[in-house]
């Protein structure tokens, strides 16, 4: 009980930096464990304080390491100068011990935590608001299976942990991934029935039932449930609180019709918008550029006239007459505006189109799912695709139009090549001898294992 307490308070003193997230006033911090969820505001502020620890701190889980990291991890991205803690991602060379395997394992399992203490006192309250109530475990139904998602994508097999029961959770072994999707699709399940389409406040910051349903379509998509993902597709691709916006400069603003779920900016001293932003983009014209795009791997393979080449990369000659390029979907790293202008995006639209085109493929259907990849290629200003591909070819350029739209967005190239089994073609020539299939899993944290001894490694870091 003591560390709900602990957890709980921590979260509503940092949820205090950024009001906006919800309407009401924050709760004190020094309130005790057995009032936090006695009514509405502090229940608010122990669900909403999630979203603000997840984005408040540079390198974390939530932005930069599973934008970019992972990106380097895959052929999206790599980090100019030397630093171990990036070379082995982009060198596959990580090791149990190394940095940021366990920030991701630790911070993760930390936030799986705090949605269970939510559930668990949002449920056994007495005094809530029965439509804030059902709004709230939705919330935290939500974040625990896109936690989940996250964690069984990055290291397997991993502990179920469903409850704030410590002495149970920290001896809990890996359960097979499978078991793990099944919680994931139920959790999300269980939101979509309990949130409503609305947002809770004028942002985009806090999911809603089409965030439960998107991540629900990716879910089946990933578990090869083909009929499931279209049709979860879909229903958010016919909601009309959503639209590709065509002006690609518009697409990662605060509030953009295409966002789905967005994370506010809340550490914004200096100017800054999101970390994403603050990260790559260069301080001035001639600074170092240090995290560039993979121009032989990623840049080479657009199609003259991509707009998305145009308004989402930057490019420079550099002295020796190379060109280099590097991400700019955020393009503000700091500004004089009186409020962020660009918030992190989560959850878009696009995916829900590449989803729905990959899953109606894969059932046949090739005229329906070549036609939602012509939405997302009109949009990027090309020609649609030839209307005689085979299910082959199609399923080919699903996998071009998502590493094009996607990259270095949450993971999603790491993860395609992944599932699709298509790490070692891809992959393998381009990390060279240190590529090994194991290399689609990052390693059980050490720490992890060390402090649990029914926790397995992966194979090949044993």
């Amino acid at each position: 009980m003591k560390n709900i307490q602990l957890l709980i308070i921590s979260a509503a003193a940092f949820f205090a930096s950024c009001s906006k997230y919800v309407d009401t006033p924050v709760p004190k911090t020094e309130l005790a464990s057995q009032l936090v969820f006695t009514d509405d505001k502090t229940s608010t502020a122990a669900v909403v304080g999630l979203y603000v620890d997840m984005n408040g701190f540079n390198y974390q889980f939530a932005n930069s390491l599973m934008n970019y990291l992972s990106a380097m991890h895959a052929d999206d991205l790599y980090y100019f100068s030397t630093f171990e803690n990036y070379d082995v991602f982009r060198q596959v060379r990580l090791l149990p011990a190394s940095n940021y395997v366990n920030a991701y394992w630790a911070s993760v399992y930390s936030y799986i935590y705090h949605t269970n203490a939510c559930i668990e006192g949002i449920t056994a309250a007495q005094n809530l608001t029965p439509a804030v109530k059902r709004q709230l475990l939705g919330e935290s139904y939500f974040m625990r299976a896109f936690f989940y998602f996250y964690l069984i994508n990055i290291y397997g097999d991993v502990p179920l942990v469903i409850s704030t029961d410590y002495r149970e959770n920290s001896l809990k072994g890996r359960e097979a991934t499978a078991k793990v999707y099944a919680q994931v699709i139920s959790d999300l399940s269980e939101a979509k029935e309990k949130l409503t389409d609305n947002y809770q406040t004028t942002n985009r910051v806090r999911p809603n039932k089409a965030a439960a349903t998107a991540l629900l379509a990716r879910a089946y998509l990933y578990n090869k449930e083909w009929a499931r993902a279209e049709a979860e597709a879909a229903e958010v691709l016919t909601n009309s609180r959503y639209s590709l916006l065509q002006d690609l400069n518009t697409v990662f603003l605060a509030n953009s019709r295409e966002a789905i779920w967005q994370l506010q900016p809340v550490n914004i001293a200096g100017g800054r918008n999101t970390w994403e932003g603050f990260t790559v983009v260069p301080f001035s014209n001639t600074s170092t550029v240090v995290f560039r795009l993979d121009t032989t791997n990623l840049i080479a393979k657009f199609e003259t006239g991509d707009a998305r080449l145009e308004n989402w990369t930057s490019n420079r000659v550099l002295s020796t007459g190379a060109r280099i390029y590097w991400p700019m979907k955020y393009k503000v790293r700091t500004s004089t505006a009186a409020a962020p202008t660009e918030y992190s995006m989560v959850m878009r639209l696009a995916e829900q189109f590449l989803i729905r085109a990959e899953a109606r493929i894969q059932q046949g259907k090739l005229d329906d799912g070549r036609s939602d990849l012509d939405s997302i290629r009109l949009r990027a200003k090309l020609p649609v695709l030839p209307a005689n591909l085979d299910k082959a070819a199609l399923l080919l350029a699903v996998e071009k139009e998502r590493q094009l739209e996607l990259f270095t967005e949450w993971g999603h190239r790491w993860f395609d090549l992944k599932r699709t089994q298509r790490s070692a073609a891809v992959l393998g020539p381009i990390k060279g001898a240190n590529w090994q299939a194991t290399d689609t899993l990052y390693p059980i944290p050490s720490d992890a294992i060390r402090t649990n001894i029914n926790l397995t490694q992966n194979e090949g870091y044993k």
